[in-house]
């Protein structure tokens, strides 16, 4: 079966993944950029959205092992955008241009139905309003047997954490404070949840974390 996997998800060492305030100007909150300075120099992510050239060592690996094996990705409304309540039309179609770099279904959680938009590159975002458990099962259908990415927001990873259904969760805990934001783990027992530390290394960017559940 699928399994549901945060990959790359960045968080900083007072253990925020979001800063205060996201808008259009700051869409990960004030200072929250800072806890990605791991990820953009890579050879993957300039693929995605550079020179097409980039670094490689121990940050480019956990870049690139968090696309392989995904049938599907599922986010939650915040990190598709800015927009607040009901949509007010189609116009916004995501942070990312013409062709969003998923390139399979991605399923986004919303209190508010949208028609299905299809994008370049194979990236189809689908609204879903029936909760976690319907994105994930439809999520694991579109897959086809591949993994499924897990890629945030905060709550949305907290809210999949707290239901048993994250099978492994990667991180790359930046050297920066932000004081305030959007806290990961707060109140969250990993342990009862039954994850483990598999793996921990350090690059001069990051130290990146895989916790990983027995069941798993």
């Amino acid at each position: 079966m699928s399994r549901l996997r945060v990959s790359g998800f960045s968080i900083s060492i007072d253990g925020f993944g979001a800063g205060p305030d996201q808008d259009l100007a700051h869409p990960l909150g004030v200072g929250g950029e800072a806890l990605h300075g791991w990820a953009w120099p890579t050879r993957t992510f300039q693929r995605m959205f550079g020179s097409g050239e980039g670094t490689t060592g121990i940050d480019e690996t956990f870049a690139a092992r968090g696309f392989e094996g995904i049938g599907a990705w599922i986010l939650g409304r915040n990190m598709f955008g800015p927009i607040r309540g009901p949509w007010p039309d189609d116009v916004w179609k995501g942070w990312w241009g013409d062709t969003p770099p998923y390139h399979v279904p991605v399923f986004v959680l919303t209190h508010h139905p949208r028609a299905s938009i299809e994008m370049k590159g194979g990236t189809t975002f689908h609204f879903v309003t029936g909760g976690i458990h319907e994105a994930l099962a439809r999520a694991r259908d579109a897959a086809r047997g591949q993994d499924i990415r897990l890629g945030g927001g905060v709550s949305t990873i907290r809210q999949f954490l707290r239901a048993g259904m994250v099978d492994s969760l990667q991180l790359a805990i930046s050297p920066v404070l932000l004081g305030r934001g959007e806290h990961l783990l707060g109140d969250m027992d990993l342990v009862a949840l039954g994850f483990r530390c598999t793996e921990h290394v350090a690059s001069e960017a990051a130290t990146h974390v895989v916790l990983g559940r027995a069941s798993s």
